[in-house]
């Protein structure tokens, strides 16, 4: 299936590794020039290499970054037409009233403005030119809240309110809005809240009723597909993509 992306410039945040990673690799797949963002220059530019794209320096928590961000891509590869938002969630802890009030300030400002910081920048440009995919990663904990993770019970529902409101007012300018919300995705970071990749999987055979982790690849077709023409009427949406793990219906 041709997802109608090719030479389409598309920017990742959160690419050197990980889900970020894999959403750049299938983009790249399909013709897609990539622009891949984190804060580590020697990761990045390796990402970078791996995919044929190129790697730009920038951190999240600076919001004031996304201007540079957002004008450096341009004047590389083109006005940005797919918008992948993607950061690392914030700390776990089993007693969710330990954290900091510096803690919740930079969970706000990870999940919430950086995306909205980006989005600002990239997103009259998509509606004069009549086609946009901004795509924000989340996670399942948006939808059904994880004991250990506080900030990111309270924090992600709001970016989702945040793009339902954004999707709702470009969706007639051709530009979608959507969210994807992993579960236990075999990454790094998954891996150290674990303790190793030995007891990653343990859990994902006992909790997951697929009965396996995730994989980046397989989260990235998802991704892929949100940002294809093929998806021109699906906005405005945040799909599961947890093996099942999610009990709620909505």
């Amino acid at each position: 299936m041709d997802l109608g992306i090719k030479d389409r410039v598309a920017l990742v945040t959160g690419a050197s590794q990980g889900i970020g990673f894999g959403i750049a690799r299938a983009l790249a797949a399909e013709g897609a020039r990539v622009a891949l963002a984190s804060r580590s220059r020697e990761r990045i530019d390796t990402a970078a290499a791996e995919l044929g794209g190129v790697g730009f320096v920038y951190d999240s928590s600076d919001l004031d970054a996304a201007a540079g961000l957002v004008a450096d891509v341009e004047a590389t590869l083109g006005p940005i037409e797919i918008l992948v938002t993607n950061t690392g969630g914030p700390p776990p802890d089993s007693d969710s009233l330990g954290f900091t009030r510096e803690q919740w300030e930079a969970a706000h400002r990870s999940l919430v403005l950086a995306p909205i910081s980006l989005i600002e920048r990239v997103a009259p440009g998509m509606r004069e030119r009549g086609f946009g995919r901004v795509l924000n990663v989340a996670s399942s904990a948006a939808r059904e809240p994880i004991a250990t993770l506080m900030l990111s019970n309270a924090h992600r529902p709001g970016i989702l309110g945040a793009f339902k409101t954004l999707a709702r007012q470009m969706a007639a300018d051709g530009v979608t809005v959507n969210t994807i919300l992993p579960g236990l995705i075999a990454t790094d970071r998954l891996i150290q809240t674990l303790g190793s990749e030995e007891m990653a999987e343990r859990a994902a055979a006992e909790q997951v009723p697929a009965g396996r982790l995730g994989t980046i690849d397989e989260l990235g077709a998802v991704a892929a597909f949100f940002c294809s023409e093929a998806a021109s009427y699906v906005t405005g949406t945040a799909l599961l993509v947890d093996g099942g793990i999610t009990h709620g219906i909505w």
